[in-house]
Parts: structure tokens; C-alpha cells; sequence
């Protein structure tokens, strides 16, 4: 059965993301927000706002995961530890391999059409 405190704690972790403590998830919403303003702009199609949601939500989750894990690691390794460095580092990597993988897709997306602006 569903437990309505389960979505209470999953937005109390959604406000923390965003509450300024993490602020590449500040930088990444802020992408996000300029990727939306872009597709409405240029009235890309349902499937390629499909496409750029993914990417924009595997980002942001992401970077959830990524803090998350961060947090863990402070907690049981509060002193420098080089398997708690590796831990953080590879979380950070997920989170860059995602957003060059978007940066890649909102390249194929909007360039085309920011290029026909111009001829």
C-alpha cells in the first residue's frame, strides 16, 4: 500500500537538492529551465521533447543520487578515506556522463533550428 510520508520524505529531498546546499543542482535546474524556454521558443516536436526531458531528469536525478551518496560517504567516513574519495568521484562522473550526454543530444536538437534562424 502506498504511504502517503513516503512523498513527504521524497520532496523533503527534492527541496534539499534544491535548497542551495548542492549548487551544480542549482546550475543544472537553471539548465534546465533555459533547455524548456528554448523547445517552447523553437517549437520542437513532441518527440524531441521527449528526448530532452529524459536527458534533463537523468540529470537531475542524478545529481540527487550523487548528493546522496556524498552524504553517506561524510557520514561513515568523516575522515579522509581513499576508497570514500573514489566513492564521490565516481558518483560526480555518473553525473558529468550524463549531462555530456545531453549537452551532445541538445546539440542534434537545437542547432539545426538555431542555424535555419540565421540563413
Amino acid at each position: 500500500m502506498l504511504n502517503p510520508k513516503s512523498f513527504y520524505f521524497a520532496f523533503k529531498g527534492i527541496a534539499d537538492l534544491f535548497s542551495g546546499r548542492h549548487p551544480n543542482a542549482i546550475v543544472h535546474l537553471l539548465a534546465v529551465v533555459t533547455v524548456c524556454i528554448a523547445g517552447y521558443f523553437f517549437k520542437i516536436s513532441s518527440f524531441e521533447w521527449l528526448v530532452v526531458v529524459l536527458c534533463f531528469m537523468a540529470v537531475i536525478t542524478l545529481e540527487a543520487v550523487n548528493s546522496a551518496i556524498e552524504y553517506v560517504v561524510d557520514l561513515v567516513s568523516p575522515d579522509y578515506h581513499p576508497l570514500a574519495e573514489k566513492a564521490k568521484d565516481m558518483a560526480a562522473g555518473a553525473v558529468l556522463l550524463a549531462a555530456l550526454a545531453s549537452i551532445i543530444i541538445a546539440a542534434i536538437v537545437f542547432l539545426p533550428k538555431i542555424i535555419s534562424c540565421f540563413l
